[in-house]
């Protein structure tokens, strides 16, 4: 395997794990907006909205990035054969 190649899979590996766990802290964040409760204030809840929208938003960010070394990756491919 090219150095080229094995350097454009591995960051489409770390791109797409980096996004499932941003994922997941998002989700998680918004979940803890939507659960009501007596000790949060409106400071905390706009915290973790904009928290969540910004984790929720790299994280898209990262999928795409994802699927461009991907697609990178066959086009290369085919380019060999």
């Amino acid at each position: 395997m090219d150095k080229q190649t094995k350097s454009l899979k591995d960051k489409m590996i770390d791109f797409k794990q980096f996004a499932v766990v941003l994922l997941a802290v998002g989700v998680f964040l918004y979940l803890g907006v939507i659960i009501p409760s007596d000790a949060k204030t409106e400071m905390d809840i706009n915290i973790m909205m904009i928290s969540s929208t910004s984790f929720l938003a790299v994280s898209i960010f990262l999928f795409i990035q994802s699927k461009q070394c991907q697609l990178k990756l066959m086009d290369m491919e085919n380019s060999s054969k």
